[in-house]
């Protein structure tokens, strides 16, 4: 069973604010954002004893969700996690499309403008690129060798357009190659 909405923006606010205060990176610390997250859904727990707050009916996965929101790439991070995920795209915030074998799909993830914009902005920090008119389009790698492309809002229709190109790996040894017919059985 999921948490609320309120109850998980609220959580969300104040790991955020957890995180500022302790002076955490929440890209490269992403440990510490999950210590903090088991300690604030601890007290969460701790006071929906008395009654107080609502309780947390599946705390593993909301804390999940928090770490991701903060540390990682929010309601996209399943997609990105997903190993048979070859490619993420959003045309625009309610359509965000990923591709499975070579076939694509719509997903049930829907953004809304203010969310992709923090998603990019976020995915560029990582890679010390910007958007901005001056530069509407980008081309950067995430972590894990992800290839993003991004064409700003106004260039892109009306939203911003985003693609991640995942790497796959399909062939880790000489068979996978043969299987793949990459090579033949004598080579």
């Amino acid at each position: 069973m999921r948490i609320g909405d309120a109850l998980l923006r609220d959580l969300d606010r104040q790991l955020r604010e957890a995180v500022r205060r302790e002076n955490v990176d929440p890209q490269a610390e992403t440990h510490r954002v999950r210590r903090l997250a088991q300690n604030l859904i601890a007290a969460h727990d701790e006071r929906s004893l008395t009654g107080a707050v609502e309780s947390i009916p599946d705390a593993a996965a909301t804390l999940d969700e928090l770490v991701s929101r903060v540390a990682g790439f929010g309601p996209l991070q399943p997609l990105l996690d997903d190993p048979e995920v070859e490619e993420i795209w959003i045309n625009e915030p309610s359509r965000v499309f990923a591709a499975r074998a070579g076939k694509h799909e719509l997903t049930n993830v829907i953004l809304d403008r203010e969310t992709v914009d923090e998603l990019v902005e976020r995915m560029l920090k990582l890679s010390g690129r910007r958007i901005d008119l001056s530069t509407p389009f980008v081309d950067a790698m995430l972590p894990g060798g992800h290839r993003l492309h991004v064409v700003l809002n106004g260039i892109s229709r009306e939203f911003t357009a985003v693609n991640i190109r995942k790497f796959v790996l399909k062939a880790a040894t000489l068979n996978d190659l043969v299987r793949l017919e990459s090579l033949n059985a004598q080579a």
